[in-house]
């Protein structure tokens, strides 16, 4: 009972804490550390001892698996060498920059165990770096870089450690290290390659949403567990199964089992990640307690953990800096071409925050090993300092540089344009499909399939204090399904209609409701501003138009057709060819799309403020 209600107290206090992080608009791990260092020193709090087998076997494979089934493979290729120059070489070097500053402050911990404790501290922690990079807005190649770096550097950290271990009580040689090494990368890919095979063709066979996500649960601690007992790297076993499951999930798992999926792996993700910090600083008065035993006197003991914070700190400056040109190369964007931005550079060089992986392999540290309690306080003394230091302070640094957070005006764009083309795709589809339509299917197919993306254009910008006429509808549906809900539950306190067919009505309902808030929430983030497009596609239509122009306002446009007909328009289109202005499809009457028919003028632009943005109507594509 007593660490039954400790678990749901722990729980609690988490979920309290993330909702007064979330009220404050302070990131919920710092808030959640400092609860937990608060928490420690009460009387009635228990002491916590975060055992290694606790993180490594129970909590890391799942929070690597939810980060990797949502990280693009296609992100994580394109930007595979500095994820891998970070993972692999930075932490091999911190490991012995951090082992040299060990050694020279307490000349009494071997160089082995120097290193050690340099390689426990050296991988920066995934759910720190994506907690607080996706709270503050940071560019998202940037974002890619870290997460793909978090997902892959504590494979380097825990082999080095095992390593240093290994010279440490038999003695090692490098052909040792290096074969350790391979097996350890190549194997564990291997090995979550095959996971990856087998849970892809279980589900092509089981379209059940409830035994997917069955599936889903366990293949995590399957893919580490078989790397591990096969002296392999069982983190990068799941990182590999959970990034090709999740590149594949949209052919191999039905709609409903993806849906069920994401929403339970955010589940998980939201309570381990944050029960983590909150362990974290569950931990500080043993640890403490453990070092004021220690025969080194306490000025030497704080300058090892100060020495220690300050090179794992200054040597990721160093390596990133240093290396600048191969770590962030520039990208086919634009934006991006050149020599890379100095801004992204240095937010990744700042954006270090160690985490409960660190805290975890140092306990990994055998118990008889001289110095241990001091060991243990350096790993501490790091974790807490990053997490402070650089995760309060680096919203500010992004500030400071003018680091752009993904637009979503321009994120809006890009979903229009990639809708109208998977539309046009449909469209071809339901042409070439050979069936009767006495009933007009067809129709109502084009029909609902163009008023989603008429949905999609209108979360770019309309006409100021002009409600779009998707936000309408959607506000106009939530109330009628208020409506029909409460008549379904007025209905089912009855009895008369079975149980079973009322749940199936509500959810109907509900898949409907959510679906209208996702788009309410997406046109919230977007609504009056306008969106100018760096790069787009092109074909010969758009390249013929010549240089887009700017509209200085709309104020001095208008569609004269529908201020013939008397008629409100939502935006306003121009054609390229003649100039003529005419309203959006999202209009009643569509005269942009009609002057096309009439006139076969391909391109026209936006007409809306700021915008620059064109669209070819023979290509269906936006540029």
């Amino acid at each position: 009972m007593e660490i039954a209600l400790f678990l749901v107290a722990l729980v609690v206090v988490v979920l309290a804490g993330a909702a007064l992080a979330d009220r404050l608009d302070v990131p919920a791990p710092l808030l959640l550390i400092a609860l937990g260092l608060v928490g420690t020193f009460l009387p009635f709090v228990p002491e916590v001892r975060l055992e290694p087998e606790i993180v490594l076997l129970g909590l890391l494979p799942p929070l690597l698996y939810a980060a990797a089934i949502q990280t693009s493979l296609v992100d994580f290729n394109a930007n595979r060498r500095p994820i891998l120059f970070l993972s692999i070489g930075l932490v091999v070097f911190t490991a012995f920059g951090v082992g040299a500053v060990v050694h020279l402050v307490v000349p009494s911990i071997s160089w082995p165990m120097a290193i050690a404790i340099g390689a426990v501290v050296a991988p920066p922690d995934a759910v720190a770096a994506t907690a607080i990079a996706r709270r503050i807005g940071l560019p998202r190649r940037v974002v890619t870089i870290l997460e793909g770096e978090s997902l892959l550097n504590d494979a380097t950290a825990l082999v080095s450690l095992r390593t240093a271990l290994a010279a440490a009580s038999v003695g090692v040689h490098a052909v040792e290290v290096g074969l350790d090494f391979l097996w350890a990368s190549v194997g564990g890919a291997a090995l979550g390659f095959l996971v990856f095979v087998v849970v892809a063709k279980l589900r092509k066979l089981v379209t059940d949403p409830l035994m997917d996500t069955a599936i889903s649960l366990v293949t995590p601690f399957v893919a580490y567990l078989l790397a591990e007992e096969l002296h392999s790297s069982g983190v990068i076993s799941v990182v590999v199964a959970g990034l090709l499951l999740g590149h594949k999930a949209p052919v191999i798992q039905t709609a409903q089992s993806r849906i069920a999926e994401r929403i339970n792996w955010r589940t998980v993700a939201f309570l381990l990640e944050n029960t983590v910090f909150l362990l974290i600083g569950l931990q500080a008065r043993w640890i403490l307690e453990g070092a004021a035993d220690s025969d080194i006197s306490p000025a030497r003991i704080a300058g090892v953990c100060l020495g220690a914070l300050l090179a794992t700190i200054a040597l990721r400056l160093v390596w990133v800096l240093g290396a600048r040109s191969l770590l962030v190369r520039p990208g086919a964007d634009p934006a991006t071409s050149g020599v890379a931005p100095w801004r992204d550079t240095v937010i990744i060089g700042w954006a270090g925050m160690r985490g409960v992986v660190t805290l975890a392999a140092a306990f990994v540290i055998p118990e008889e090993t001289e110095h241990r309690e001091v060991l243990l306080l350096i790993a501490f003394a790091v974790v807490a300092g990053t997490l402070f230091l650089q995760g309060l302070s680096l919203p500010w640094l992004a500030r400071r540089l003018g680091a752009p957070p993904p637009d979503p005006l321009e994120d809006a764009l890009a979903r229009a344009a990639l809708l109208q083309q998977a539309s046009k795709a449909g469209f071809g589809a339901l042409d070439e499909l050979e069936h009767e339509d006495p009933h007009g299917v067809s129709d109502l197919l084009r029909q609902r399939v163009e008023q989603r993306n008429f949905a999609a254009w209108e979360q770019l910008s309309t006409t100021p204090g002009q409600e779009s006429p998707s936000s309408h509808y959607a506000r106009a549906r939530l109330v009628m399904i208020a409506a029909e809900r409460a008549k379904v539950l007025e209905v089912r306190n009855t009895g008369v209609v079975a149980s079973e067919v009322v749940r199936d009505v509500l959810r109907i309902l509900d898949v409907e409701e959510s679906m209208l808030d996702v788009a309410e929430l997406d046109d919230d983030s977007t609504t009056v501003r306008a969106v100018r497009v760096a790069a787009g596609d092109s074909c010969d239509h758009l390249a013929a138009a010549g240089p887009a122009t700017v509209a200085a306002t709309s104020e001095e446009m208008a569609c004269e057709q529908c201020e013939a007909l008397g008629a409100h328009w939502v935006s306003l289109r121009r054609c390229l060819s003649c100039g003529n202005v005419a309203c959006c499809d999202s209009s009643p009457h569509r005269h942009a799309t009609e002057h096309f028919h009439d006139t076969t003028h391909p391109v026209m632009q936006s007409a809306q403020p700021g915008e620059d943005w064109r669209w070819c109507f023979v290509h269906h594509l936006t540029g």
